[in-house]
């Protein structure tokens, strides 16, 4: 698969990225929090090598539409590749803003990681937690999710590596159905590599 890696000096919100009119400053901040430090396509494509690149120990994942389909269906190479990247290391820990146990608890056990219900994503409460079980700098945990205005935008808040990837069907939620539309407009600057706006 062809990996959308994308411009790192961006993604890096560097403080010289950070425009010099104090108008614009609180601007800059707000719309680089839509844009994840990563795109892919699939979780599949989250490997070691990347991880170990971006010096990631843990992953704060979702689960609608990043690990399980609309009906609930959690796909064997998701499962794997899970157990691959544990079997080397890599800590992972699921964080969901659903109040559905049943279907988290499903997939956790299936994974074999713990989980947190009604995140309240993008809030910070539920990642800081999180990295509080974990007990690991922010910076060396990666946010993983489907959903930028959910999973980037509270990882990027938290000041967590975020890796948006694409919905594992094209069946949504009534929730989340209306905010797609703009998040396929940020994917595709992303793919284009159009990230600064000023």
């Amino acid at each position: 698969m062809n990996n959308k890696i994308k411009n790192e000096k961006i993604l890096k919100r560097s403080k010289k990225d950070v425009p010099n009119d104090r108008r614009l400053r609180k601007s800059w901040y707000i719309i680089m929090n839509l844009y994840p430090n990563i795109y892919l396509n699939c979780v599949e494509e989250i490997t070691i090598e990347l991880l170990k690149k971006n010096n990631i120990k843990a992953l704060i994942l979702d689960v609608d539409n990043t690990l399980i389909d609309y009906y609930k269906n959690l796909p064997e190479e998701k499962v794997k590749w899970a157990k691959d990247l544990q079997g080397q290391g890599m800590k992972m820990y699921i964080l969901s803003n659903t109040n559905k146990k049943e279907k988290v608890e499903k997939v956790a056990n299936e994974l074999e990681v713990e989980y947190k219900l009604f995140a309240k994503k993008p809030l910070k409460g539920g990642f800081l937690k999180v990295q509080k079980i974990l007990n690991i700098k922010s910076e060396n945990i990666a946010v993983v999710g489907d959903q930028i205005f959910t999973d980037v935008i509270g990882g990027n808040r938290c000041n967590m590596f975020t890796i948006l990837v694409d919905p594992v069907c094209s069946k949504d939620f009534w929730h989340t159905v209306w905010k797609r539309p703009l998040e396929k407009y940020i994917k595709k600057k992303l793919v284009k590599g159009e990230l600064n706006v000023f």
